[in-house]
């Protein structure tokens, strides 16, 4: 989940400074066409290179982002007996899946965590947290970082970029049309945008938002199915099935930080609402997925 949470929170962070700034210097008045309707053609193009430029922007920045935020520091000299072993599992499965070597690095935290990010398949990183190093047997690492090697060899940040892209634009698009009804039909305003059109478009881009994560956390959930196939075909079938078991032991521990329900890494079976905003699956279900194939 660590990967997608900071993805979304860069694009987020994006999303809001551009269109303060661009607010601010008055490009959007090509949203409003003799101040009479919107010109749907201009705003949609707005929309376009708005959503894909925050969504590709993120995604450019991903690793330095996610070394800030997690605080991931880049073994470039292995010390230890465990940071070699760590670099050397990762280049053998880069190499056997087909790309290049990634940056591995790794970030102090008590959850059994791990993540992968980056601009291309060819330009990731790929970080696990000393919590599961401290928690999961070699061999559970093994599968785990397969895991993760699998999701940069799917190329699954670079499709998550393009699927927020098309959200982004979406909602961009739809909160100024429902912005400009409220403002011309509710309030009668005749010319220009008053407040209303303001209000109601930052609303709607709340609301429409909300709605539109959960295509991504739909699209992150069948890839989280592909990347346990993957890291099962890089490190071996029981090997990934025992990681995930373990990962399932370890987060039913009353002791563990908040933040891995926050993540939704816990396993917990979603019913309705909540299933449709969680980003991995059931660790029940990614399990039953891999027995099933065996």
């Amino acid at each position: 989940m660590k990967r997608i949470a900071l993805f979304l929170a860069t694009n987020i962070a994006i999303i809001i400074v551009l269109s303060i700034t661009l607010r601010l210097l008055g490009f959007e008045r090509i949203l409003d066409e003799q101040g009479v309707n919107l010109n749907l053609n201009s705003l949609l193009m707005f929309a376009a290179v708005f959503g894909f430029g925050g969504s590709f922007l993120s995604l450019m920045i991903s690793k330095w982002t996610a070394k800030r935020m997690t605080g991931a520091k880049v073994i470039t000299q292995p010390k230890t007996n465990q940071e070699q072993w760590l670099v050397r599992t990762v280049e053998t499965q880069a190499r056997m899946a087909g790309i290049k070597m990634p940056e591995v690095a790794i970030y102090d935290a008590p959850d059994v965590n791990a993540f992968a990010t980056g601009p291309s398949k060819n330009n990731s990183l790929v970080a696990v947290s000393t919590g599961l190093l401290n928690s999961m047997s070699q061999d559970e690492a093994e599968a785990v970082l397969a895991h993760e090697v699998s999701h940069v060899a799917n190329g699954d940040m670079i499709t998550l970029a393009l699927i927020q892209g098309v959200v982004n634009t979406f909602v961009i698009f739809l909160s100024r049309v429902i912005g400009h009804m409220v403002d011309r039909v509710v309030f009668k305003n005749e010319r220009g945008h008053g407040p209303a059109f303001w209000i109601t478009t930052i609303i709607a881009e709340l609301v429409l938002g909300i709605l539109a994560s959960a295509i991504v956390m739909w699209f992150s959930r069948q890839r989280e199915f592909r990347a346990d196939a993957g890291g099962a075909s890089l490190a071996g079938k029981q090997k990934m099935i025992a990681a995930l078991e373990r990962l399932q032991q370890s987060v039913k521990q009353p002791h563990l930080p908040d933040q891995l329900a926050a993540f939704g890494i816990s396993g917990g079976i979603g019913q309705g609402i909540k299933r449709m905003f969680m980003s991995h699956p059931p660790l029940e279900e990614r399990i039953a997925a891999l027995k099933s194939s065996m």
